[in-house]
């Protein structure tokens, strides 16, 4: 069976509040500011989830004026998504080959 690194991305996403995060900036740009305004997180750990998610390569950010405003990474949500694609090809390749294997042996 091949192996092949699994992507940050999906374990910085097991975290409940970066999850949040995500969803939010999933609706469009954010300051930390605004994102701990609207979760039940403090601004510090808003930066800290951001700091991970930025890690992860889920998320960039930009400068305005004194503001950093962050967005969620379209390469690293692709990334993300190439792989899912990849698990479910697997899957239905192997309830394929089971398929095939029961009509054989019928």
């Amino acid at each position: 069976m091949a192996t092949y690194r699994t992507h940050p991305g999906w374990e910085a996403l097991g975290d409940p509040s970066r999850l949040a995060i995500v969803q939010r900036l999933a609706e469009g740009p954010r300051a930390v500011g605004e994102l701990a305004d609207e979760l039940p997180i403090s601004r510090p750990a808003v930066s800290q989830h951001l700091k991970v998610l930025k890690s992860a390569g889920l998320v960039v950010d930009q400068a305005v004026g004194t503001r950093r405003v962050y967005r969620l990474s379209p390469v690293g949500l692709a990334a993300l998504r190439d792989q899912l694609d990849t698990f479910w090809r697997r899957a239905l390749e192997g309830y394929q080959d089971a398929v095939e294997e029961t009509e054989e042996s019928s």
